[in-house]
């Protein structure tokens, strides 16, 4: 006879999660459903931490395993945590962003431009605001002319908290040498600017970070910062569903085309974006113009751009 497959579903603390994470480490299967931090295999069952707290336990012995970290949770923390299937206002749903709440959102600019820093931001939209966001018709700054992104962004930095953070190629490329890849560099970033906001005593329903990696890498990334943001949502198209990462993006391609300008100014001409063969041709006359150490200081030197410059 066939058994019975069953699905239990828990609603842990921040310490049992902690507890969970440690004890399913060597268990996680590789890929990673979308909002959780893992899914594991506890002989034959599936279990599923999400970053909400919800725990899906779905197997032929899911109960046991419920219950198991059931008596953990109210060990710990003196309540059950066993969600009924009847009570609907019970069930913990995957957060789905609706565009009227308050929220803290980060997003980053110049990770894929040879030329030029990283530039982090990090704003506070509240549902005051929302309404002059959309009259302005704020959107992901990749779906915006810069143009549109020069005239707009003033007007928003006149309303709205934000803390930007700008990443230098100098100060890039020695983290390069020192062997963090670009998705530590953008996590500890993100923490950073994050930090500063939700320091503010802003009263926020969600903090929302644009997805780049699976959530255990990014607070992996995160372990040695003294101050840590824990509670973020990650989205995948963050900026088309919350106004804060939206924000957050233009300000970021704002700073980034400033800093761009400055640097053009610096060398005596437009540096191209992206990293194209474009930009290769304005590097050979870089070197031939400054030498090639001036790279180190305006050029994220690990893109195979480098080598195809210096090379030639």
């Amino acid at each position: 006879m066939k058994q019975k497959v069953i699905t239990k579903v828990l609603k842990v603390s921040d310490n049992t999660k902690e507890r969970m994470i440690e004890y399913f480490k060597y268990n996680k299967r590789a890929k990673t459903p979308p909002y959780a931090i893992f899914q594991a295999d506890e002989e034959d069952t599936v279990v599923t931490l999400y970053e909400s707290g919800k725990v899906v336990f779905q197997g032929i012995s899911a109960d046991i395993d419920a219950n198991m970290w059931n008596e953990v949770e109210m060990s710990l923390n003196g309540k059950s945590g066993l969600v009924e299937k009847d009570k609907k206002k019970d069930i913990v749903k995957e957060k789905v962003i609706s565009i009227r709440i308050n929220s803290i959102g980060s997003d980053e600019v110049g990770t894929g431009d040879y030329f030029g820093p990283i530039v982090v931001t990090a704003t506070y939209v509240s549902l005051d605001n929302i309404d002059f966001l959309l009259d302005l018709g704020v959107k992901d700054s990749k779906k915006m002319k810069d143009s549109q992104i020069i005239k707009v962004v003033p007007e928003i930095i006149k309303k709205i908290p934000y803390k930007t953070f700008i990443l230098n190629n100098s100060d890039y490329n020695k983290y390069k040498e020192d062997n963090f890849n670009m998705n530590k560099m953008k996590a500890i970033l993100h923490n950073k600017v994050l930090y500063e906001m939700k320091s503010k005593g802003y009263k926020y329903d969600y903090i929302v970070v644009d997805q780049f990696e699976n959530s255990s890498s990014y607070f992996n990334h995160i372990k040695d910062s003294g101050k840590k943001v824990n509670d973020i949502l990650f989205l995948t198209k963050a900026e088309d569903q919350c106004l804060s990462v939206a924000c957050a993006s233009l300000i970021s391609r704002y700073i980034f085309l400033r800093e761009m300008k400055k640097i053009s100014n610096e060398v005596g001409m437009e540096l191209p974006r992206g990293a194209n063969p474009s930009v290769d041709e304005v590097g050979k006359v870089i070197v031939s113009k400054y030498g090639k150490e001036k790279l180190y200081s305006i050029a994220k030197l690990n893109f195979k751009n480098t080598d195809r410059i210096l090379n030639s």
